[in-house]
């Protein structure tokens, strides 16, 4: 009946441009018998819908339970209109507004079909690398602006042909509105050229296959992707994987793999379940995988290069996510290196003619393609730990995707860490994080990280009132964020590991008083020394610190970093005093005895020697002091070592791990509350006492890895004691190491204690930039109420 006929105003929220939606809607309302039209906004979509009662509330219904697969929708707001008689269902042109609340999609790895497609020869995309469709493809690091629009994307300089804009046309096309959308006829296109940007293929697909001759011969290629640029050679070639270390200047630090399919990987690596359904999924990280090998003692495995991960008992893989991917590994080796390309210490190049600069004097060949870049984005790095996804890097293929903080904030930038930078921008209930930055000391990284915010800050229609910041005075993010105060913005500054704990709590909806475990490897703590062995009780607002490993040297600084037997040093220095020097072990006869009396003398008079609690830094210690890495060549090597030589890779990561040494908690009667020193020196004197005995580095690895859990959960159950806290919270790069989560939380829950731990950011510096917004708004909200 004609009064059964309504007319409401759909304003739909959240990932619902580039992915499909508008077909989707569109379809739906044919199914229903639907009029009305939709148009993209730069708040998200928007529709019309008319039509009988019923009707419309099912189509409503199913936008929410059945949306495209890429979709995520977070709020329809709805307006009852008066009908007027609309006949048919159109999709109509995009228009913007002043305020943009629209959520962008991230990269997509090429979907089943495209794919499909991409392997047929009747096909006339047939072996095109940049196939794709609304299900599939580049997304954030092509757009410019929003509305997600094919003017607005790198793919505006390419007209499509008749066939393609037919299919952009059509409503129930699955190419349609895709704005990558192209073909060989119309779209980019690859070419392969030497290290001095000469072109070397003559016709279309020549430059593919000598790509491919070039990688079987063992050559250095590199080939530019999605987000950026990879340098690329036979993972099984040791001789190619060799030179491109030397060449890259890269001695120790893992290769990323990338792998035509998870079954070829089944030989080299284990994959139970999860790892394989985290692999194959759309976003495609660099997942960590435990490598096989014939014995416990035996690092190689068959059929790859020893040298991919020395000193490591993972591998990291990750499937193809583009086009072009798919068709080097098929017909070229299956397994192949994919190391980002970029200068040491830079931003991946996402230019061909930076690229050529940058590292010319590496590859051999270029594998270039005409697609503009806009926008960077690094492999995102994942792993399954305690039966859940946790993120080492969250980046191409999540961000710029928003994590749901179930409250709402004002606009609010976190700043991020001085290391592993990324940033966060909050509206309403989401935080936006930004792809993996980098560190912040390089000046090509810092105006990165500034065009990151800039280029969020426009896309997601977000003006910060509020920027949480470092407490560190030497940060590049801290300098921009103190640049923001002439402009009327309030800065708050927050200190590290309270701003870790946050993190953990926000992703986990988390507001009440906490106890926050905090292990990493250096933040400026509120006493002007390095932290990094802290537990905290902690509100969204406020934190006090209840205990931390005991106060060691860093003789040389920074240089202690570099160099973990300066480390090992000032353990014994702290156990023994000037004596140790005279310890019949192996760590003291394989250094120069003038160099260990000159850092004797550096922290006996203090000089140039900063205190720290650091975790970071006791790992470095024990892994220098049993001979395992003097000094590294990359971030967290040292413990990365230590790690593996304690795993049994047998028994698995929660099998009981190493027989405890002794610890001392020392308690410090305090104004109104017990504090706790976490004294690690006698665990120190007993590894001392086994040395000598000539016990294996894998027990007392072991052992070491018990004595530090046990020691921390020890702290924290006497810290629940006293402050009736029964929820605990972990993060900090130091729960990147299997043992130590697993057996954290183990040891926390038969305490008592809820365990809440990181799943949807890095529990390292990439998470600090969300607990930084939460921490700036919570104290902002209290200081209006005061």
């Amino acid at each position: 009946m004609k009064n059964n006929i309504v007319l409401k105003r759909l304003e739909i929220s959240g990932v619902v441009q580039g992915v499909g939606f508008r077909p989707f809607l569109f379809g739906l309302a044919h199914t229903h018998g639907l009029a009305g039209q939709v148009s993209n906004t730069a708040k998200g979509v928007v529709a019309l819908v008319e039509g009988p009662c019923d009707a419309v509330a099912d189509f409503v219904r199913q936008i929410f339970e059945t949306p495209p697969l890429l979709s995520r929708v977070t709020g329809i707001k709805t307006k009852e209109l008066s009908p007027r008689g609309l006949s048919s269902f159109d999709i109509v042109k995009s228009h913007g507004t002043r305020h943009r609340k629209t959520l962008i999609s991230a990269d997509v790895s090429i979907c089943s079909d495209c794919l499909a497609e991409m392997k047929n020869p009747k096909d006339r995309r047939f072996e095109y690398p940049f196939i794709n469709c609304t299900n599939c493809g580049p997304r954030y690091t092509i757009i410019r602006d929003v509305p997600y629009d094919r003017p607005k994307t790198s793919m505006k300089s390419f007209q499509m042909c008749g066939d393609c804009q037919k299919e952009y046309d059509d409503p129930l096309d699955r190419r349609f509105h895709a704005q990558p959308n192209a073909c060989p006829v119309c779209g980019p296109s690859v070419y392969l050229t030497d290290p001095g940007g000469r072109r070397l293929d003559k016709d279309p697909g020549d430059g593919l296959t000598q790509a491919v001759a070039f990688l079987k011969q063992g050559k250095i290629l590199a080939v530019k992707g999605l987000g950026g640029f990879h340098l690329a050679v036979d993972a099984a070639n040791t001789f190619a994987v060799e030179r491109l270390r030397q060449k890259k200047g890269r001695p120790d630090k893992p290769f990323a793999l990338m792998a035509l399919s998870s079954s070829v990987l089944f030989d080299h690596v284990h994959v139970n379940e999860k790892e394989k359904e985290l692999l194959g999924s759309y976003h495609r990280p660099i997942v960590l995988l435990e490598k096989k090998r014939a014995g416990k003692k035996n690092m190689e495995y068959a059929g790859l290069s020893p040298s991919l991960a020395p000193s490591n008992n993972c591998l990291g893989v990750m499937l193809p996510y583009a086009p072009l991917h798919y068709l080097l590994l098929e017909k070229g080796p299956d397994i192949l290196v994919m190391t980002s390309g970029n200068r040491s210490g830079e931003p991946l190049s996402i230019d061909n003619g930076d690229a050529l600069d940058a590292f010319g004097h590496i590859a051999d060949y270029f594998l270039f393609h005409d697609r503009d870049i806009y926008f960077r984005a690094d492999d995102s790095i994942a792993r399954i730990q305690a039966a859940k996804q946790r993120f080492i890097r969250r980046s191409r293929g999540y961000a710029p995707l928003p994590i749901d903080l179930g409250r709402e904030l004002p606009p609010v930038l976190g700043c991020g860490a001085g290391l592993k930078s990324s940033i966060c921008l909050t509206r309403n209930q989401n935080g936006f994080l930004s792809q993996h930055i980098g560190d912040l000391d390089n000046h090509r990284v810092y105006k990165f990280y500034t065009q990151t915010i800039d280029h969020m800050k426009k896309i997601l229609g977000i003006d910060p009132v509020l920027v949480g910041h470092d407490l560190h005075p030497g940060y590049m993010s801290t300098d921009y964020a103190k640049s923001l105060a002439t402009c009327g913005v309030t800065c708050v500054p927050v200190q590290h590991h309270h701003a870790h704990a946050v993190s953990c709590m926000a992703e986990n909806h988390i507001d009440e008083p906490v106890i926050g475990l905090t292990l990493d490897g250096t933040g400026l703590g509120t006493d002007g020394h390095i932290w990094g062995g802290e537990i905290l009780t902690c509100t969204h607002s406020q934190f006090s610190r209840k205990a931390q490993l005991s106060y060691l040297h860093m003789p040389g600084g920074d240089a202690a970093v570099l160099e973990p037997w300066r480390m090992a040093a000032s353990v014994l220095f702290k156990a023994y005093g000037r004596p140790f020097l005279d310890l019949d072990i192996p760590f003291i006869r394989a250094l120069d005895p003038q160099k260990l009396a000159f850092l004797c003398q550096m922290m006996e008079k203090n000089l140039n020697s900063p205190l720290t609690s650091s975790a970071g830094r006791l790992f470095d210690a024990i892994s220098a002091l049993l001979n395992i890495c003097h000094t590294i060549s990359h971030e967290s090597q040292a413990a990365m070592e230590l790690e593996a030589v304690a795993v049994n890779a047998d028994a698995g990561d929660t099998a009981p791990i190493g027989t405890s040494y002794s610890f001392d908690l020392i308690e410090t009667k305090r104004e109104d509350f017990t504090y706790y020193e976490v004294d690690m020196m006698p665990c120190i004197r007993e590894i001392v006492g086994d040395l000598k005995q000539g016990l294996s580095p894998e027990d007392i690895s072991n052992g070491f890895h018990t004595t530090l859990v046990n020691a921390f959960v020890a702290a924290a159950h006497r810290i629940g004691l006293d402050t009736g806290i029964k929820k605990a919270v972990l993060s900090g790069g130091v729960f990147n190491n299997n043992l130590v989560l697993n057996h954290t939380i183990s040891g926390l829950e038969k305490k008592g204690f809820t365990v809440y731990t990181h799943s949807q950011v890095p529990t390292g510096d990439g998470g600090v930039c969300l607990g930084q917004a939460m921490v700036a708004a919570a104290q902002n909200l209290v200081q209006n109420k005061d």
